[in-house]
């Protein structure tokens, strides 16, 4: 396994939206050894993004999926061949210096280090506030894959079941913590994401928390209650914003 750089895996399906700027951040701010884009068969620019790249640095590989994200996920591990790799997410920009921050937290009894995500736009202090908290919250209860850098040993024989479309992550995070390692949620580093414009209307809010709570761990809706109910508010506080200034 090769040490001195990291494989980055990215899972895509018509990411044309914000790709560009993620990979942009991903080679800025990460020694990247080869970046393995695991497709669902896109039908816009996606691939020809990822080609862009893979012109101007090389070692990029391309798969199809068209299973879940737990099925896209495992499609990736297998082909990583660091011991260190990330997932980052096809929405999410890295801060600057990412990897030289996670780097403070690889030690031997860490198995994975995750930097929290801040949806972009997102600039009241309270507001601001009362979000990291609940998302370091959602964290404890479900894990998280949008800028995670894992041990390649924590997961080099995970199964991860392929009708997992949502909470893989979840699953990922209990596979590293039963081998022993530690999961660390970090607030720096951490990732702006970039949501979809669907989430900020009534319907998009109410999907995302009914997935939540449709594949979550009933004992742990008392919990997910109050995490999603603060996201679902925000969604529509910002629908509401946005509205009025049409």
């Amino acid at each position: 396994m090769k040490k001195r750089s990291i494989d980055v895996v990215v899972l895509t399906k018509n990411s044309q939206r914000t790709l560009e700027e993620s990979l942009e951040s991903i080679y800025r701010n990460v020694p990247v050894n080869r970046l393995i884009i695991v497709d669902g068969y896109s039908t816009d620019n996606t691939l020809k993004i990822v080609e862009k790249f893979r012109d101007k640095y090389g070692k990029v590989i391309i798969l199809k999926d068209n299973g879940t994200r737990g099925s896209a996920r495992l499609k990736g591990i297998r082909y990583v061949e660091t011991e260190w790799f990330m997932f980052v997410d096809s929405d999410v920009v890295l801060c600057d210096g990412w990897f030289a921050k996670a780097k403070n937290f690889m030690c031997k009894d860490v198995g994975a280090v995750w930097g929290i995500e801040l949806w972009a736009g997102m600039k009241h202090p309270k507001t601001l506030k009362a979000f990291l908290w609940i998302t370091r919250k959602i964290f404890d209860i479900r894990g998280g894959t949008h800028d995670l850098l894992v041990r390649y040993e924590a997961v080099k024989d995970i199964t991860i079941p392929t009708d997992l479309h949502v909470f893989e992550d979840a699953y990922i995070k209990q596979w590293i913590e039963k081998k022993g390692y530690k999961v660390v949620a970090c607030y720096d580093p951490y990732c702006i994401h970039y949501r979809p414009e669907n989430v900020w209307t009534f319907k998009g809010s109410i999907e995302i928390a009914a997935d939540a709570f449709r594949f979550g761990s009933l004992r742990k809706i008392p919990e997910m209650v109050l995490a999603y109910g603060f996201y679902v508010a925000y969604f529509l506080y910002r629908s509401l914003a946005k509205k009025l200034k049409t």
